[in-house]
Formats: structure tokens, sequence, C-alpha cells
């Protein structure tokens, strides 16, 4: 089967997601396709230089809706015609673009493509989409839905994880992430956003809380606390799934969960004729791709399967992945990742994590896979393995090794 390479991993800054953003005066398309120029840029792709833009979203209604790929290609400065096609694995949109992209390319489906994803979670809400899980009361029961930060606090307790442990995480990924800035180790992927006057608008990434102690964490609520415990007392349909639990320990907050951005992030995959063609040397090759369906009121628990999933087909070991990306969604998530595979906590999110840089949505899942590469290249080591918890109960997994 043909090689799946990486040539190039760009992104935007994360902005905050809200109307004080620096991001918030840019759509979801304009964005995209201002990403889309960039990378067309910086390899000097013209013409049909790609087969296809795969791009994920995770709510895809408003500016978001529609074939938001297409309209990215059309307004950007790519040829139109190259097509587009938007996909949604929720939390894991961005990444499964790129495994989509990779496994066309290796399956012979197209030389090249540019595959990534776009949130804009100021101007389109999360569940603004009404997805049938929360809203259709027979799906609901049937699967005994529970919001996320729910599902997060059943990990804690089931697992084992105090509220201590979960804020410990939180303060590391602001530290992490404040080092990271100072040694500019993001500024490889960072394209600057700028407007129609070429003025930057956002060059870094917004979000970060640098001086992050246990001590201010310590004086914040549980967020999910009223909601399990009150009103609609989501606490007694968990527990009508997970007999066991006599409580749910509620330790997740604002602080130890993903903060709430707007960003977008590319990723240019080709085979090796690709890169000859257009003169652009590769920097990792997909080894591996896998997605798996867990189970959906705990939710989030995806990481660790799908983990388990993506060594077994590739033959490969824990032991062999030199760095670990794991989507800081709730810090209860990696925490059990790094409890079940017994990872080095060196080894995971060194730069930080979602908790202190954001999570935008369709976009994560290629930013930790840029982030990834860029950190192994750094370091100068040769394999890193990206997971996300998804929305639902599914897990995504990518391995990359460097050439």
């Amino acid at each position: 089967m043909t090689e799946a390479y990486i040539y190039d991993a760009a992104r935007t800054p994360r902005g905050k997601g809200r109307k004080d953003g620096s991001l918030h005066e840019v759509s979801s398309v304009a964005l995209s396709a201002r990403l889309l120029n960039a990378v067309a840029e910086r390899n000097n792709l013209e013409g049909h230089a790609v087969e296809d833009v795969i791009w994920g979203n995770a709510t895809q209604v408003m500016e978001q809706g529609g074939c938001l790929a297409r309209s990215a290609v059309l307004l950007s400065d790519l040829d139109e015609r190259i097509p587009g096609l938007s996909i949604n694995r929720f939390c894991a949109s961005g990444m499964e673009a790129v495994n989509l992209a990779a496994n066309q390319v290796r399956g012979g489906a197209g030389m090249g493509y540019i595959a990534g994803g776009v949130e804009m979670m100021g101007r389109v809400a999360m569940g603004s989409d009404g997805a049938a899980i929360a809203v259709d009361p027979s799906l609901a029961m049937k699967t005994y839905f529970v919001p996320q930060g729910i599902s997060a606090d059943i990990i804690a307790t089931e697992y084992g994880f105090s509220r201590e442990d979960v804020d410990a995480l939180g303060v590391e990924s602001q530290r992490r992430a404040a080092e990271a800035i100072k040694e500019n180790r993001f500024a490889k992927s960072i394209v600057p956003v700028k407007d129609q006057n070429g003025l930057t608008i956002l060059d870094h990434d917004e979000f970060p809380r640098a001086g992050t102690t246990m001590e201010s964490l310590g004086g914040l609520k549980p967020s999910f606390k009223e909601m399990g415990e009150v009103m609609p007392g989501f606490d007694k349909v968990a527990m009508l799934k997970y007999p066991h639990l006599d409580h749910i320990n509620h330790v997740h907050h604002a602080g130890n969960s993903s903060g709430i951005v707007d960003g977008a992030a590319a990723v240019l995959i080709g085979n090796k004729e690709f890169g000859e063609a257009h003169g652009l040397k590769p920097r990792a090759r997909i080894r591996a791709t896998a997605k798996i369906g867990t189970d959906p009121t705990i939710m989030l628990t995806g990481p660790v399967p799908v983990t388990e999933k993506i060594l077994a087909d590739s033959g490969m070991s824990i032991s062999d992945i030199d760095l670990f990306e794991v989507n800081e969604a709730f810090a209860a998530v990696v925490l059990r990742f790094m409890q079940a595979f017994q990872v080095d906590a060196d080894k995971v999110n060194v730069n930080g994590g979602a908790i202190a840089l954001g999570h935008p949505l369709g976009a994560t899942g290629a930013i930790i896979i840029g982030t990834l590469l860029d950190e192994l290249e750094r370091r100068d080591l040769n394999t890193g393995l990206a997971t996300l918890c998804v929305a639902s109960g599914m897990g995504a997994a990518t391995i990359i090794e460097r050439v």
C-alpha cells in the first residue's frame, strides 16, 4: 500500500471563544479559507494541486452548516476544481479528516490532500445544532445520556481521581503551555490571522492563564454538581447505568476542563510522488489510524480502547511510542489514559493541552497531530501517538513516525 506522508502542519492561534475574543470578528469559512491559503503559500501549491480538502467541524449549523469545506475552498485562492468534504466526528473531526485523507492516499485515491478542521465556538455555540443524542427522549433514555461534564466526573469516581488529582493536572497543563509559549515551540505551525487590510488580528494563543496555582483552582466550585444532584438530576441517570456507584464525585470545573476557543488547523498529506512533484520533503508518515465506539454514558474513555486497537493493528506496544498527545477534554480523561497504560507523565502533553490552550472542537484533532510532529522534531524523537475522546462514546487515534 502507498505510504501517506505529512508534508506540513499549520494552525491559527486559538482565540477566546466569546464576543470579546480576538477572532470573534472572523467567520468559520473566512478563517478556514485563510488557513488554506497559508498552506498553499507555505508549500508553493498552484492549480489543482490536491485531490480534495477534507474539513471537520462539530457544530454544523448556521455559518458552519452546509458543506463548509467546499465554501472554504471557494472563498480561498485554491483552484475551484478542488472539491471539499465536510465531516463530523465531534471532537475528533479534525483528526478524522487527517486519517481519512491519509487512507485515501494510501489506497491510491489521489496524490495529495489538505485535511483539518475549524470551530468558531464564540460564534456558533456548542450544542446549538440540537443533536439527537441530547434532545430526542427515546435515544437519550436508551443510552442513559448525561452531559460530558457528568461523564468526566463519572470517570473520576470510577477510577479514583480526587479533586486534588484533577486540579494538579490543570495546573501542570498551564505550566507546560507557558513554558512552550516562552520558548516559541508553537511558532513553526502558527499562522497569524490578519484582516482584509493585512493587519494582524491575532498571532498567539490567547486563552492560557499563566501563573495558575492549586490555590486559585481550589476556590472554584464544581461545574457539574448542581445539574448532577439537583436539576435535572443526571447523577441518578448515571447510577441507573452504573448501580455499583453510590454517588458521583464532582471534581471538574473550568480550571481542569478544556477551554472554549476559536481556531482552525490543517495538515498537508500526500504520497511520495506528490512531494517530488512539488519539491517538498516529507516530515513524517502516518503509520496507523483507528476509531472505535465506546460506552455512551461514561462517554469519554475512548482513548484507552482506541489506543489498544491501534497498537494491536500496527503490531506495536505502548513502549514503542516516544510522545503522546491525549486531548485534555477533561483532566480525568488524561489521568485515566496514563493510569491504564502506566505511561510516564513526562511523555504526555509535554507542551500543555486543551485545559491551558483551549479545545476548538473540529480543529483539535489536527492541532494535536501538528503539535506532536513539531515536538518529535524538536526533541529528535521518532514516534508519536495522538488520541481524543469523542462525544456519544467514541475514540480516535493516529500514530505518526518521522522520516
